[in-house]
């Protein structure tokens, strides 16, 4: 597997907490690294896990953690599907995706929520806005799955992903032909039903994998990599990042009580 950088933001306020944190995460199979400054509260992991799990691990310990940088000297982006910044079909489908350029390809790693159990297709789509436009197709190919050769595969074609039973699907992709310069300001779709790799019998397989409604999407755009995002106040609102982070958990919250009185 290939592995990455991630940065954090954890709150810790002495060596205990600094000990505590890289105990959670030295016991991961998947953890190659781990790299903690008390003096700057960040914790880098070399990892080739999701982000999402080495942040619930941190989080474990009691420690509040925010993702800063993904990806070191390495082009990154990210799409935020649903909420705020992207679309959702009925505002239940929710997710961040990002996207890293390696040496050995580009590492797509995502958690999206709100799914029904199973797989879903996943997709970069050539326009932004999804009212136009299909999957991102520079090499004019027919549609194929994300272990066909390039020329029988659209770029954008990036396979399924997986929603177990509470609905949340968690990914680490490596795609061999992805560029994240090519795919910055295009978007990123998961659709209802699995897509069946340009196999099927129906006329839809070879466009679109025959994976059904566009469940919701979110434009990809750059985000920052390994000491590249000094923010700690938001200069719109003055928020700091922890209240960004719990004030994004409480909309959370609320969000899926609504979904599950509905």
């Amino acid at each position: 597997m290939t592995s990455t950088k991630i940065e954090f933001e954890v709150q810790m306020t002495c060596q205990k907490c600094v000990n505590e944190v890289e105990n959670s995460l030295s016991q991961l199979n998947g953890v190659n690294d781990v790299q903690i400054s008390l003096e700057q509260g960040s914790v880098i992991v070399d990892t080739e896990l999701p982000h999402t799990k080495i942040q619930e691990v941190i989080e474990s310990t009691g420690k509040k953690a925010v993702l800063k940088g993904y990806g070191e000297n390495d082009i990154s982006a990210v799409a935020m599907l649903g909420g705020n910044s992207g679309y959702s079909y009925g505002d239940i489908v929710k997710g961040v995706v990002r996207f890293v350029t390696t040496k050995n390809g580009c590492i797509v790693d995502g958690t999206i929520d709100g799914l029904s159990p199973g797989p879903h297709g996943l997709h970069i789509h050539e326009c932004g806005d999804i009212s136009q436009g299909e999957h991102f197709n520079p090499n004019n190919t027919s549609h194929g799955g994300p272990d066909d050769p390039p020329s029988q595969r659209h770029v954008g074609d990036l396979g399924n992903i997986l929603a177990n039973e509470s609905g949340r699907g968690t990914f680490r992709i490596l795609n061999s032909i992805l560029n994240v310069d090519d795919i910055i300001g295009r978007s990123l779709v998961i659709t209802e039903k699995a897509d069946d790799f340009g196999k099927g019998d129906n006329p839809l397989s070879k466009i679109d994998g025959n994976s059904g409604k566009r469940l919701a999407c979110g434009i990809i755009a750059r985000s920052s990599g390994l000491f590249q995002n000094a923010k700690k106040i938001c200069a719109c609102d003055g928020l700091t990042l922890w209240d960004e982070r719990d004030k994004s958990i409480i909309n959370q919250k609320n969000e899926n009580e609504l979904i599950s009185n509905s």
